[in-house]
């Protein structure tokens, strides 16, 4: 069982940057590859971008070159920086992790707007 928690979401001006984390729980948090995901109101959820165990990253088409991801395996915990907001960016976001049938945080809410 992982339990993850995402945290910072909030209100931004377009054009603002906001971090995200995702703290998870259990032992074996270094050995699995981590995501984020999000979904815009009435929309589906779409990913993001993911980070393996070993740090190779992977982006959506719509946020690279302004999102970077990475992860803290000390904290168990990995981060969405996000730069360069902009409206369309304005959804829940999850984290995910890539273990067993696979787990998703709560979500946190992401409005960019001004």
């Amino acid at each position: 069982q992982v339990q993850l928690v995402e945290s910072g979401g909030g209100l931004v001006q377009p054009g603002g940057s906001l971090r995200l984390s995702c703290a998870a729980s259990g032992s074996i948090f270094t050995r699995y590859t981590m995501g984020w995901a999000r979904q815009a109101p009435g929309k589906q959820r779409e990913f993001i971008a993911t980070i393996t165990s070993g740090g190779i990253t992977n982006y959506a088409n719509s946020v690279k070159g302004r999102f970077t991801i990475s992860r803290d395996n000390a904290k168990n915990t990995v981060y969405l920086q996000m730069n360069s907001l902009k409206p369309e960016d304005t959804a829940v976001y999850y984290c995910r992790a890539y273990v067993g049938q696979g787990y998703w945080g709560q979500g946190t809410q992401v409005t960019v707007s001004s």
